[in-house]
């Protein structure tokens, strides 16, 4: 946990009026601001959502979770799913993250609401999400 890969682009184009906007990948550091309202991708392309916003362990820093917006429109009817951190990568082909994961997966994974998604989850529950995905806790053992 904690580090996390960014893949590289698969091909580059010299030729300057098909570049799309110039992005600095040369820091491994990214504003939360920056994070939200990224889309994330299945590893077979597709689209499952935006990241509606991190959750950041105050004393450690660790990020523990992304609040994953899945469905609806515009908010409504919309569900959000905290997916632990530790899944994502960020891909510079999709300017969004990248998770082993299907949409199947996604839609019976641990919700919550919209209106809960700014409040930590308690730790049984983290354990509850930990436990599907397969992952280990963001505080350590």
């Amino acid at each position: 946990m904690g580090e996390h890969q960014v893949m590289a682009p698969q091909q580059e184009s010299t030729d300057s009026s098909t570049q799309p906007e110039q992005v600095d990948y040369g820091h491994s550091l990214i504003s939360s601001r920056r994070v939200e309202g990224t889309p994330v991708f299945s590893t077979k392309n597709e689209k499952l959502g935006t990241i509606h916003s991190v959750m950041i362990g105050k004393r450690t820093g660790t990020v523990a979770y992304a609040v994953l917006e899945f469905g609806g429109f515009m908010g409504v009817g919309s569900k959000v799913h905290p997916v632990p951190w530790s899944l994502l990568t960020y891909d510079i082909d999709h300017d969004g993250y990248v998770v082993e994961m299907t949409r199947d997966q996604l839609a019976k994974a641990p919700a919550m609401t919209l209106d809960e998604s700014d409040r930590p989850i308690d730790r049984q529950y983290q354990e509850q999400l930990n436990s599907y995905w397969g992952t280990m806790p963001w505080w350590g053992l």
